[in-house]
């Protein structure tokens, strides 16, 4: 398998002592990865941390099966300003989003495997000038995508899939269509299928209301709009069930049931699975032509450059990236 590039994410956050603690736990077993980062960073970091992780500057990819054993593999990407553990540096934005567009662009020459995003801190790129919601969104126009990108969250107990993401709940309700839910449950299905290894998925849409809308009494969402996408689904072959009850459907006994939960709003997925697994979530980004993943966390200031951030989700998204790297090279 071609290594995976890991991106830089905001250097004041804890992406940079994720990426040192990650390679010391993986750099026996893999899957090799190379960072896209500022080498003399992560040497600091480093020293300043007190982590015996030797830095490799590479010159390109395909050096970093060589390196990965004995050291850290890192493409250079220089940062224009020092950091400040805690303190996101607008000045910096250039080299964060520098970090993940060469990251998208080996990906889709080939170099490199799939890619791993560290978290990035959306109100420095903004002050930067940077348009884009967040890195999806972003990756998706990188790499050209043909299908609008769709959000999954997992984790080994649970799948979930936001139709609405970053937006308020009122404005999430707002947007909220039969053509969306349809959508999303077709390239998460897609996903399911491709990337995943399960040759018919099931879904469960949630309801959006108490008790599903409890027949119209508590809301006209799930018959005006849920429902009908359920049923266009069903009429083009996909196994699917719902409108669920959004109180009932993550409990043990219900989650045997389907493969993937397509969620009406952000925290109706969000919190069941950063409740059941939050250090073992991973954000995959479905409907790309390569590989995204990502922890399910954020940039966490108040603790970086402390050594005390928990490398799980990040090392997590590593391993599902080469898994379904790995899937799709042998298709």
């Amino acid at each position: 398998m071609k290594p995976l590039g890991l991106t830089m994410g905001d250097p004041a956050g804890i992406g940079g002592e994720l990426t040192l603690v990650a390679w010391l736990r993986r750099r026996v077993t893999g899957p090799v990865f190379v960072a896209l980062d500022d080498p003399e960073r992560l040497a600091s970091l480093a020293s300043h941390l007190d982590l015996n992780v030797p830095i490799r500057t590479v010159a390109a990819v395909s050096e970093a099966d060589q390196v990965f054993a004995k050291a850290l593999p890192v493409l250079p990407v220089r940062l224009a300003a020092s950091v400040t553990p805690g303190r996101s540096d607008p000045a910096n934005a250039s080299a964060v989003l520098h970090s993940i567009k060469q990251a998208a662009t080996l990906a889709m020459s080939g170099d490199i495997g799939g890619v791993v995003t560290n978290p990035i801190h959306k109100a420095a790129l903004y002050a930067a000038g940077f348009s884009h919601p967040g890195h999806t969104e972003y990756l998706a126009e990188l790499t050209r995508a043909k299908n609008p990108p769709v959000m999954m969250l997992a984790c080994p107990a649970l799948r979930v899939v936001p139709v609405t993401i970053h937006v308020s709940l009122a404005r999430a309700i707002s947007m909220l269509t039969t053509d969306a839910i349809v959508t999303v449950a077709r390239i998460t299905a897609a996903s399911l299928q491709h990337d995943f290894g399960i040759a018919e998925p099931r879904l469960a849409i949630a309801g959006l209301n108490p008790h599903a809308g409890e027949s119209g009494s508590l809301g006209k969402e799930e018959e005006e709009i849920i429902s009908p996408a359920i049923e266009i689904l069903r009429a083009k072959g996909y196994e699917v069930t719902g409108p669920w009850p959004p109180d009932t459907m993550f409990t043990a006994d219900a989650r045997t049931r389907y493969d993937v939960a397509i969620c009406m709003y952000h925290d109706q997925a969000l919190i069941p699975l950063k409740t059941l697994d939050m250090h073992h979530g991973v954000n995959v980004t479905l409907g790309l032509p390569i590989v995204r993943t990502s922890p399910d966390h954020g940039t966490a200031f108040d603790i970086a450059g402390q050594g005390v951030a928990d490398p799980s989700s990040l090392i997590a998204a590593l391993d599902l990236a080469a898994q379904l790297a790995t899937r799709r090279a042998s298709v």
